[in-house]
């Protein structure tokens, strides 16, 4: 599964710092834990169990900066099923 431009648009905003995010994405439920800034940097899509847990694909993502705080790559990895 690779991750699509609309839900590359909801990943690029910011949200509270620190936070497990759940939402319903198209048919899709994710969710995402947010770094310190607020921006997402783990990411779970799939179908959401009974107990809360998704099934589906794990992915993380990949910032990297330079000395100045410059953002130089930005991906997201996928780290198989869950």
């Amino acid at each position: 599964m690779k991750i699509g431009a609309k839900l590359l648009k909801v990943l690029s905003k910011k949200y509270v710092p620190g936070e497990m995010i759940d939402q319903k994405f198209e048919r899709y439920d994710i969710s995402f834990k947010t770094d310190h800034e607020g921006n997402p940097v783990l990411l779970f899509v799939g179908t959401r169990g009974r107990e809360g847990q998704i099934r589906g694909e794990r992915f993380v993502r990949v910032v990297i900066r330079d000395q100045n705080g410059q953002i130089l790559k930005d991906h997201w990895d996928a780290k198989g099923k869950t």
